[in-house]
C-alpha cells in the first residue's frame, strides 16, 4: 500500500522515527530551564481529557502519525527537508494555535521550544522518507 509515492511502512517508520526525535528541542529545554523534560508529554494527555504521560504518549503516536501521512502525501521530491521544516512551522502554527487557546497545559509550555520541536518533526520526517524513497522496492 501506498500513501503518495511512498511506501505505507515507510511512512510508519517516518512517523515513529520524528515522533521519538523531534521533543529533542523542548527537552533539552526543559533541562536546561530546570524544568521536567516529560511536562511536554503529559500535557499532550490534555487532547484526550486531561494530562498524563500514557494519554500525552497515546495523543502523541495519534497526532504524529496523521501529520506524518500529511507530509508522505505533500512533500515535494526537489529540498524534501527544507519543506519539511516548513511543513513543521505551519504545522506549529495550527496545532499550537488551536492547542494553545483550549488546552491549558499546551498553553503553560515554552512556546519557542515547541515550534522548534515541530520544525525538528518535519525535518525527521522528511528525512526518513527521502532515504526510505532512495531504496529499490
Amino acid at each position: 500500500m501506498r500513501v503518495g509515492r511512498h511506501r505505507l511502512g515507510d511512512v510508519a517508520a517516518a512517523a515513529g522515527v520524528a515522533a521519538t526525535l523531534s521533543g529533542a528541542p523542548s527537552t533539552a529545554h526543559a533541562v536546561a530551564t530546570g524544568r521536567s523534560p516529560l511536562a511536554a508529554a503529559r500535557a499532550a494527555g490534555e487532547l484526550l481529557g486531561r494530562p498524563g504521560l500514557v494519554r500525552g504518549l497515546v495523543a502523541h503516536v495519534a497526532v504524529s502519525s496523521w501529520w506524518t501521512l500529511a507530509i508522505a502525501v505533500a512533500l515535494p521530491r526537489r529540498h524534501p527537508r527544507v519543506w519539511g521544516g516548513l511543513f513543521g512551522l505551519a504545522i506549529a502554527v495550527l496545532d499550537l494555535g488551536i492547542a494553545r487557546r483550549r488546552f491549558p497545559a499546551i498553553a503553560g509550555l515554552p512556546a519557542g521550544a515547541q515550534v522548534a520541536d515541530h520544525i525538528a518533526f518535519g525535518v525527521l520526517a522528511a528525512d526518513v522518507l527521502t532515504r526510505a524513497g532512495s531504496r529499490p522496492t
